[in-house]
């Protein structure tokens, strides 16, 4: 089971994390993403805003699987910048991998 952190989301903000609450879900940025892998990156920022860094942690290698294309943020109904929100958390894994 998965703790859940309902400040996780402001504290990515020093990672350059700063839309995640913008996104409302729409999957779009799945739909588009070249990856077609778990509704990625929709996945990863549904992690955030419920506040679930153990599971993004868990699920860590996902992150580079990312091709930082651009189709995700440049089809974002809503800006929320998916693309960028998935370097800032790569940047919190690395992180955290240098703490541990």
């Amino acid at each position: 089971m998965a703790l859940v952190n309902p400040d996780f989301a402001q504290e990515l903000k020093q990672f350059g994390v700063d839309t995640a609450l913008e996104c409302f879900n729409c999957g779009t940025c799945a739909a588009i993403c070249p990856l077609i892998y778990e509704h990625f990156p929709r996945k990863m920022i549904r992690y955030v805003q419920v506040g679930a860094a153990e599971l993004i942690l868990q699920q860590a290698q996902d992150l580079w699987r990312c091709l930082h294309c651009g189709l995700c943020t440049r089809t974002c109904p809503r800006q929320a910048n998916p693309g960028e929100l998935i370097l800032g958390l790569r940047r919190y894994v690395v992180s955290r991998w240098r703490r541990a």
